[in-house]
């Protein structure tokens, strides 16, 4: 009898298609990855189910064959579905974000000189060393001249005598096997062995397990999850664990740490890792051979054989969540994954998001929660700096209170970290003689100066420009005026404040990567610099010993303009920030300058009461039926023909499903109306939390045929409003 099977492709497809399997594969089974005809092409699948073919009576083509690749697990396969309908994407667009590594090329074998099968005919002292090295050890040529003192002429003549060869091994895995010795929790404190105790005793009672590490700046959550991980892998030595951050700075420290305890390097896995060692780190995840993984959002899809335990740290964060493509919220997408592993997950936050908060308060997770920083360190004093009562000087920032504090820091040889979430010198350039503001080209988004470059720069598209002499609008030279402030301008006037203090400026511009991020960050550490100006790069997750004073410089930038959530992140982005003082032997102190001393993310953050602010919150949002209370998703419909766009939001508009418990507000222009040359509109849905919310928005969306002009996209769970 035939079989049939059912192969899901790469692609924004759907579903899967039907394949008649080959005579020649009779072990042909799900998770296999195989080539699939496609039209005119032939792509790479996977297949998702095997049966026979009995009552088919349809011509289907057939597979040509299985691709050299270790399997999907089936876990990894229900996963990536369960995603696609989660999110109501394809669940082609899914699938390929399970086979990311797999696309990339396999690195280059090693070149090794080792001893060949003739001897020389030259016996000289250089050659004689060469060879009695080659005898002992292989090396790369070049190395094994180096070694052996001599030109590399030596070896090359050596290679073509035959009296050495070469031999290609295949690249080393970027990691290694993890070594779980010295259990117990010797290096930690009560209150940390406390908390993995009880993870530990939940973790026994054996299948899904979710907890929020809840913990102050400094408290060791992040001991507190590597003794956690210690104990699962030594409890199975094929168990698999992966640790989620929203920061490639971050990942970098906390792979060293991981390194340091387990005695091998973890797999790593973000975006700038080059592509040969993701497909490395995918291969040894698939075969199980990968134990731990430290990595971005998308280390999430990874083939995992048997993951045990997901850590999800900085779990409020923002960047957990994809905005394009394959659009999902890894944090909650973690804890479905969790839950089809039978695993345990951690979500580790000082700052917890309330949707964690709320499920931790009604029993879904264990809630662990620490109120001390480890050691001697304490929390540091915070206070309010009214800028109605403090106004810096024309052209300056920095008001008078928090320029004596860095002075006395500075006085004292301890570090200070001026914070502004502002990339580049000014944030919008304006003509003085039009009022004309600068825009990227077919984009409604302000270029901001780039007085490091010279140039202006939109970062929504990329958009990048040297900054002309003229106005392009009126033509006056020299008109063009940079207005507000950036981490470039700050570090101007502290540098005129500060002129033989050692300044640096951390953020994505000046560290691009994980090793110039790594180099800043070890700068810090080490005492080399004296002021830090930093974005959001440098206000999460990183330890500096010597740094006591944070001056928080707009403290009511994230509130302007805001959307659902515009309270909740300017309390957990600046109580991170202000958590980077006195985290070691010196008390710390964070000013905070506002213009809104009186409002409630302000006051909460003087009086350090977290509690307060969140029921505060919890209120409002309980009262509109708003996350987590209520469900929130996006209908974002973008064309570079405003007409058909109009046309086909108003067909959305009028075909929308009378449900009960489900509001449907727009259409409304974005406010980035327009980006790349598409002018977008969107329609936001609230529902209750029992409403099927994802079959709503399918059989919404099935009702209006867009023409190939006008691109719908749905985001379930939206946290950008723009």
């Amino acid at each position: 009898m035939p079989r049939l099977a059912k192969v899901l492709l790469p692609l924004p497809l759907p579903e899967a298609f039907d394949y008649l399997a080959p005579d020649d594969l009779p072990d042909l089974a799900v998770g296999d990855h195989v080539a699939a005809p496609l039209g005119p092409r032939v792509v790479r699948g996977v297949v998702v189910e095997m049966r026979d073919a009995a009552g088919v009576n349809r011509p289907l083509k057939t597979l040509q064959g299985r691709l050299e690749a270790p399997p999907l697990p089936a876990t990894a396969l229900a996963f990536a579905s369960w995603a696609a309908r989660y999110a109501c994407q394809p669940a082609g667009e899914a699938l390929a974000m399970s086979l990311r590594g797999l696309n990339q090329p396999l690195p280059r074998p090693e070149r090794s000189v080792v001893l060949g099968e003739v001897q020389t005919a030259k016996p000289t002292p250089a050659r004689a060393r060469v060879l009695a090295l080659a005898t002992e050890t292989s090396l790369p040529p070049a190395e094994l001249a180096r070694r052996a003192g001599v030109s590399a002429g030596v070896v090359k003549a050596l290679l073509d005598e035959g009296a050495l060869r070469i031999e290609e091994v295949p690249a080393p895995p970027p990691y290694g096997i993890p070594q779980c010795d010295g259990l117990g929790g010797g290096h930690l404190n009560a209150s940390q062995r406390a908390a993995v105790a009880a993870l530990a005793d939940r973790r026994a009672e054996g299948g899904f397990q979710a907890a929020l590490l809840d913990g102050v700046t400094g408290s060791g959550k992040t001991e507190i999850y590597l003794e956690a991980a210690a104990q699962v892998l030594h409890a199975d030595p094929e168990a698999q664990v992966l640790i989620l951050l929203p920061e490639i700075a971050l990942t970098q420290a906390v792979f060293e740490r991981v390194a340091s305890r387990f005695g091998a390097k973890p797999g790593e896995w973000h975006s700038q890792l080059p592509g040969p060692r993701r497909r490395q780190v995918w291969e040894g995840v698939a075969r199980g051979d990968c134990r731990i993984v430290v990595g971005a959002r998308s280390a999430l899809f990874l083939p995992f054989r048997r993951l045990a335990l997901i850590v999800v740290d900085e779990e409020h964060d923002g960047s957990y969540k994809q905005e394009d493509g394959f659009i999902y919220q890894a944090r909650d997408m973690a804890v479905a994954r969790a839950k089809l592993e039978a695993a345990q997950v951690i979500l580790a936050s000082a700052t917890p998001s309330l949707e964690s908060l709320w499920n931790a308060e009604t029993g879904r997770y264990q809630w662990i929660r620490l109120n001390d920083r480890h050691g001697v360190a304490r929390l540091p004093d915070v206070s309010l700096i009214d800028l109605r009562n403090h106004t810096p000087e024309t052209g300056r920032w920095l008001s008078a209170p928090l320029v004596e504090a860095m002075a006395g820091a500075y006085g004292r040889g301890e570090q200070s970290l001026l914070f502004l979430n502002r990339r580049g010198y000014a944030p919008l350039v304006l003509c003085r003689a039009c009022g004309e503001k600068l825009t990227s080209p077919n984009t409604d988004s302000w270029l901001v100066e780039h007085r490091y470059t010279g140039r202006l720069v939109c970062h929504l598209t990329g958009f990048s420009m040297k900054k002309p002499e003229r106005c392009p609008h009126c033509s006056a030279k020299d008109s063009l005026i940079p207005i507000g402030p950036g981490v470039e301008r700050l570090e101007e006037e502290a540098r005129a404040l500060f002129p033989e203090a050692r300044i640096s400026v951390f953020s994505s511009d000046t560290a691009p990567d994980a090793q110039s991020a790594r180099a800043l960050i070890a700068a810090m550490e080490a005492g080399d610099i004296d002021i830090l100006v930093a974005t959001q790069a440098a206000a999460k997750g990183h330890n500096f010993p010597n740094l006591t004073l944070v001056g928080i410089v707009d403290a009511d930038l994230g509130l302007r303009g805001g959307d659902l959530r515009a309270g909740e992140r300017t309390f957990q982005l600046l109580a991170q920030a202000a958590g980077r003082a006195g985290r070691a032997d010196r008390p710390g102190v964070a000013m905070i300058q506002t213009y809104m001393p009186d409002h409630p993310v302000m006051q909460a953050l003087a009086a350090q009461d977290r509690d307060a602010f969140i029921a505060a919150e919890s209120d409002q949002r309980r009262a509109a039926g708003l996350p987590p209370f209520g469900r929130l998703a996006a209908i974002i419909l973008s064309s570079p023909d405003a007409d058909a766009l109009q046309r086909v939001a108003q067909a959305l508009a009028e075909t929308a499903p009378n449900a009960e418990g489900v509001d449907v507000f727009g259409p409304a222009d974005a406010p980035l109306s327009l980006v790349r040359g598409r002018r977008r509109k969107r329609f936001l849905v609230r529902s209750e939390r029992n409403i099927d919310l994802q079959a709503f928005l399918g059989a919404w969306r099935a009702r209006v045929k867009a023409p190939a002009s006008v691109r719908v996209t749905l985001d379930v769970d939206p946290y950008s409003f723009l």
